[in-house]
């Protein structure tokens, strides 16, 4: 479903809450703590609540417990978008275009990769080693436009108005889409982009005592949030984006309540990890046992 329809959904649904108590709509902005022209927007579709938000609107509105627990599922269903590869890719060649979006329009970009190298800082032959294995695939005659795309991406990085940030483990540096040659290219071009200003890389050793689980790959898109009077009330859902790629579908996850899950991985993640000149040599240490058959 459409993210603009669920969200109208749900408005619709508190809106007739609203109605059948008897609550004016400056009542309740007082009783929850927003602003009367946000609870307008939020009975349009216009702006998302927060989940706490609409569990004090049905509090407000002595909303029964199976009402409550329909708002419940819709306002999580109104934040976590779900599309399968296969939808997603069949009336397009590939989603590079997509994903270009979502990072022109933030600031701060974080990618967490447990099993392989982000695609921003892949080399050309890597990329076109990992396309070759995603499934569903791509068809021959499409793989270079799909590479095009991904190689054109990368010319972000070195825009200093960004800020990019990677967690990289052990075992995704050391994952072997080709042969030696193509990883210790890998390597370099990733000790390379750690120099740039703007680009942080952080490599997890595999020997690191674990502070927090590494479940899946995660990217977050992070604008400035600069918003001001009653706009800044929506801040909490329109300044992030979290991004999860699993076997059959996208998640676009966002809402202040459950990006902040991902904020807090991040942190742990970000503990284990070492930076600059400590990760340029262990770079380098993988690159030795990789040179010698290891």
């Amino acid at each position: 479903m459409d993210p603009q329809i669920k969200r109208q959904w749900l408005g619709a649904e508190l809106r007739r809450l609203r109605d059948m108590a008897g609550v004016s709509g400056r009542d309740l902005a007082e009783q929850i703590g927003i602003s009367q022209s946000k609870v307008s927007r939020i009975e349009a579709g216009a702006a998302m609540p927060s989940f706490s938000q609409v569990m004090a609107w049905a509090e407000a509105v002595n909303a029964p417990d199976d009402t409550r627990q329909v708002l419940a599922s819709l306002t999580q269903a109104a934040f976590t978008e779900v599309q399968t590869w296969r939808a997603a890719l069949r009336n397009r060649p590939h989603l590079q275009g997509e994903i270009q979006k979502l990072e022109r329009g933030a600031q701060v970009i974080r990618t967490f990769q447990p099993a392989l190298v982000p695609g921003l800082l892949q080399t050309a032959e890597y990329v076109k080693r990992v396309l070759t294995l995603f499934q569903p695939g791509y068809a021959e005659d499409k793989l270079a436009t799909v590479l095009a795309a991904r190689l054109d991406r990368q010319l972000a990085l070195y825009d200093e108005a960004k800020r990019f940030e990677f967690l990289i483990t052990e075992a995704a540096l050391r994952w072997r889409p080709g042969p030696p040659r193509l990883l210790l290219a890998q390597l370099d071009r990733i000790a390379s982009l750690s120099t740039l200003e703007n680009v942080s890389i952080g490599l997890i050793p595999l020997d690191t005592e674990a502070v927090t689980s590494m479940a899946h790959a995660f990217v977050m898109f992070e604008t400035d949030g600069g918003a001001s009077g009653d706009d800044h009330e929506d801040e909490e859902e329109d300044c992030a984006v979290v991004t999860v790629e699993t076997v059959h579908a996208n998640l676009v996850v966002k809402g202040a309540e459950s990006v902040s899950l991902y904020h807090d991985r991040w942190t742990s993640l970000r503990r284990m990890a070492v930076f600059d000149d400590e990760a340029r040599t262990f770079l380098s240490q993988i690159s030795t046992t990789i040179r010698a058959g290891g």
